[in-house]
């Protein structure tokens, strides 16, 4: 994976000691706190926070697009990528401003999962999984509890007698 970290960016904008930052400089206008190692090194920690979600996404765009080109043998441009990235930037940023209006209409301040239902309503295909994926988490959780009410009720008994009575049952 770190072969292909580079091969779609014109240089190399990535600190060893932080996560990978894939910007085009003329794209994003990098802010003031961007701080230079070298000539074409560039430190994560002083970009804004929106500057590094920015550059997270293209990063994975620029890895999925690299994956489809194998693929289906075919490629990308760089001005595709940069569209598909800001695009898919632009989505998740309405994507969360839309959560949080969903959630302050119900009164609340946080995001649950009835929240995330309402945004994916007209995707039947994706509130099917989230739905799916919802009721099995819910499910695990049911689980989870009641091995933790079973563990703190037999908590005052001895620890071998629940062993025993499980040896008892298995033999009859």
């Amino acid at each position: 994976m770190s072969s292909r970290r580079g091969s779609f960016l014109s240089t190399k904008l990535h600190c060893s000691s932080c996560l990978p930052c894939p910007l085009y400089f003329e794209k994003f206008k990098p802010s003031e706190k961007l701080q230079e190692h070298g000539t074409e090194r560039l430190d994560a920690r002083h970009l804004d926070s929106p500057l590094r979600l920015k550059a997270a996404v293209h990063y994975t765009v620029g890895c999925l697009c690299e994956e489809v080109a194998l693929d289906k043998e075919m490629q990308f441009s760089k001005q595709t990528i940069a569209a598909i990235s800001e695009l898919t930037f632009r989505q998740c940023e309405n994507f969360a401003k839309d959560l949080e209006m969903f959630a302050r209409h119900a009164k609340r301040t946080t995001i649950n999962t009835e929240d995330v239902k309402l945004l994916a309503r007209r995707s039947n295909s994706l509130l099917k999984y989230i739905t799916d994926k919802s009721e099995e988490i819910a499910q695990i959780n049911l689980e989870r509890k009641a091995q933790k009410k079973k563990k703190s009720e037999g908590g005052g008994k001895n620890s071998r007698e629940p062993a025993e009575a499980g040896v008892v049952e298995s033999e009859n």
